[in-house]
């Protein structure tokens, strides 16, 4: 009798472990389907440069926006049919500006369209559907900021429709100590709030695409950082390094 239960017992305890096995296997399967989704984006962002894999509007927005106004730009208004109003006028520190025979009108941050619909706006009540055209006469030139490990840090004229690296070689290239995969953009979104991005220049360059490759708008900042090893080799001594560096002494 005593047997036949201890058979038993040995067949139940052998169908648990293989029920146990299965279900095991199926919860490993089940895992490693879900890594490999997990993984399979993050790792296409970072190949295109993206250090944390994601990337921002205001990063990757309109690559062309229209110039807002700013504090001392110079703009000539034409009056088509009523040239006794023609007028240059200059943005004052306030942000206003003083047309003849209307109040102040505020243009700092408006758009060239913008203030020619603001101008016929408040001339409507002097002018019968005034017509009228806007001129950028003088503006504040838009630049990039390029500082850290660069051949030659400072301050550059954004003339032209230029990306991330090829800032960085305008302003002298990579020096020896530079971190080429933590290459920080910093970019003014408001008033209040800068946005950050790191960038893995030197994977973008690895991968030969650089289809991703940021572009800088006026008043953008690029960092390039140190690398690990120029950080340390301050702090080494010179006689005790080479000691380490020729195993024959």
């Amino acid at each position: 009798m005593q047997a036949r239960m201890l058979t038993r017992t040995l067949l139940t305890m052998r169908m648990v472990c293989c029920i146990a096995q299965q279900l095991l296997m199926v919860a490993m399967d089940q895992e490693q389907r879900s890594r490999a989704v997990t993984s399979s984006e993050p790792m296409a962002a970072a190949k295109s440069g993206a250090v944390d894999g994601v990337w921002s509007p205001a990063l990757t927005g309109e690559r062309r926006p229209l110039y807002r106004l700013c504090k001392s730009d110079v703009v000539e208004v034409d009056f088509t049919f009523s040239p006794e109003f023609n007028q240059t006028v200059s943005v004052q520190p306030d942000g206003l500006i003083t047309l003849k025979s209307v109040v102040q009108l505020h243009a700092e941050g408006l758009t060239i369209p913008e203030l020619q619909a603001a101008i016929q706006a408040a001339y409507t009540g002097t002018l019968n559907e005034p017509e009228v055209t806007i001129v950028l006469k003088d503006f504040d030139k838009p630049t990039f900021i390029a500082g850290g490990e660069v051949g030659h840090p400072g301050k550059y004229e954004l003339r032209a429709d230029t990306t991330v690296t090829a800032a960085i070689e305008i302003a002298g290239g990579f020096t020896p100590q530079a971190k080429h995969s933590q290459i920080v953009l910093f970019r003014r979104v408001s008033n209040d709030v800068v946005e950050s991005r790191v960038l893995n220049i030197k994977e973008l360059v690895r991968s030969r695409n650089l289809s991703e490759d940021i572009h800088l708008r006026p008043g953008d900042l690029l960092f390039v950082p140190k690398n690990t090893i120029s950080k340390v080799k301050q702090y080494l001594p010179v006689a005790n390094l080479s000691t380490y560096v020729n195993p024959m002494q």
